[in-house]
């Protein structure tokens, strides 16, 4: 979330911000209202405790000069005092709940070198890596592919649990298994640390990572108050909730794969096809934890890592960065990796790597200390990134691997995943 101090002295950063993002909002009248109700329960709270302290003395006084009858005045007093100070107490604690509410809503600030933009199609292109793939044959789409060559059952996933899931069987299951080996062993090399964590949390998990409240409608609840991960990225970055870590140790490299759910509410209509959106996903996630001249600099290179799987995999893509209309709301920066796939004739997005500047940090409360740099502490920069999303990967691969006869070549730097097969075959 945003400091609130800067958002009391910058209310028209707040304002742009909001209207670049297109559909953001905040309440910038309450929030002045309930800011000066705050500054006038904390002026009397003050005044009423200068004058208990100035009656306690002279309660004193009183008595040692026998006043007993103003001693006792000044008793009702202080008491009268008392009860109105923790009148007024409770007072600003329900206004510094209604700020601190008010605040939380609204999405951090675009860096200054995001782009403005409507929506995702004012993203501009970075980069591209490779080119779009040409058959010389008719190709098909990777939910065609899918059940012809055993890797995907959808009709057995429905009557298992429901639109928008799939059965994976035969190549299929051993490709999953193998894209989240090969992704975790990848990262792991290049210096991240691996985790395996839960896939149920808790509220002031998804807090603190900016899922709610505001995205509530997106997860899936479970007993107990408790909701099933939508992003590795929530455990990994609240590893450290609540904790001051050593600046000496900076930047931090987490890396993790999980199941994500995802109830892909108001998304009707939307990638209804295949396996781009469902409601459960397998995913490798990239996060870092940085020091704040740093983390542009590891917002780099995070993409790069991105980058440079698909490039093992030798799948095409390009690289856009997110305008300030597309902008997720954690983030202060977002670069989408898309890669091709033949049967939308077009890039789709396999991830998104951000950087959260200070807004993660502030709202789960993560710090860093560093004597030989400054006194005191301050928030880590937290940034997340896909390392890849799994099932679209799955995807890319049976589309542009595929042969005439309806074959899938296994990428070269895959088959060692997938016991040295070279090829999955379409069934008999």
């Amino acid at each position: 979330m945003l400091d609130i101090k800067f958002v009391r002295e910058n209310p028209d950063v707040v304002d742009k911000s909001c209207a670049s993002r297109q559909n953001a909002h905040w309440d910038r009248e309450k929030f002045f209202e309930l800011d000066e109700e705050r500054r006038k329960v904390i002026a009397e709270v003050e005044s009423l405790q200068a004058d208990r302290n100035a009656a306690s003395k002279q309660i004193g006084q009183l008595m040692r000069e026998g006043k007993k009858d103003e001693a006792e005045a000044a008793k009702a007093k202080v008491a009268a005092n008392k009860q109105r100070i923790a009148d007024l107490s409770e007072k600003r604690n329900d206004v510094d709940k209604q700020l601190f509410d008010l605040v939380a809503a609204i999405p951090n600030i675009p860096h200054e070198s995001v782009p403005y933009g409507v929506d995702d199609s004012d993203n501009p292109e970075v980069r591209k890596w490779g080119e779009p793939t040409k058959f010389d044959f008719e190709p098909k789409a990777h939910w065609d592919l899918g059940p012809s060559t055993g890797m995907i059952d959808f009709e057995r996933g429905i009557k298992l649990a429901g639109t928008r899931f799939y059965l994976l069987g035969g190549a299929g299951a051993l490709m999953e298994r193998a894209l989240i080996n090969f992704f975790i062993d990848t990262h792991v090399k290049a210096g991240f640390t691996e985790w395996w964590p839960p896939v149920i949390t808790n509220y002031d998990s998804l807090f603190g990572t900016g899922q709610l409240p505001k995205f509530d409608e997106d997860l899936y609840h479970v007993s107990g108050g408790m909701y099933l991960i939508p992003t590795a990225e929530v455990m990994l970055t609240n590893i450290h909730r609540g904790e001051v870590l050593d600046g000496s140790k900076l930047p931090l490299w987490y890396t993790a794969f999980t199941p994500c759910f995802r109830e892909e509410a108001g998304s009707a209509g939307r990638d209804t096809r295949g396996i781009i959106r469902v409601h459960e996903f397998d995913k490798v996630e990239m996060v870092k934890f940085a020091k704040p001249e740093d983390s542009m600099n590891q917002l780099e290179s995070m993409v790069a890592e991105a980058e440079r799987v698909l490039q093992l995999l030798k799948l095409p893509y390009h690289v856009v960065t997110l305008c300030t209309g597309d902008l997720g709301f954690s983030a202060t920066k977002c670069y989408d990796l898309e890669v091709w796939l033949p049967s939308y004739n077009n890039y789709k997005e396999i991830s998104s790597c951000s950087n959260c500047w200070d807004f993660q940090a502030r709202r789960a409360n993560i710090k860093y200390k560093d004597p030989a740099e400054f006194k005191g502490t301050r928030f880590v920069h937290t940034l997340n990134g896909s390392g890849l999303a799994v099932g679209r990967t799955m995807a890319a691969i049976m589309e542009n691997y595929q042969n005439a006869d309806g074959s899938i070549t296994v990428p070269e730097v895959l088959r060692p995943y997938m016991r040295d097969m070279e090829v999955i075959k379409p069934l008999a």
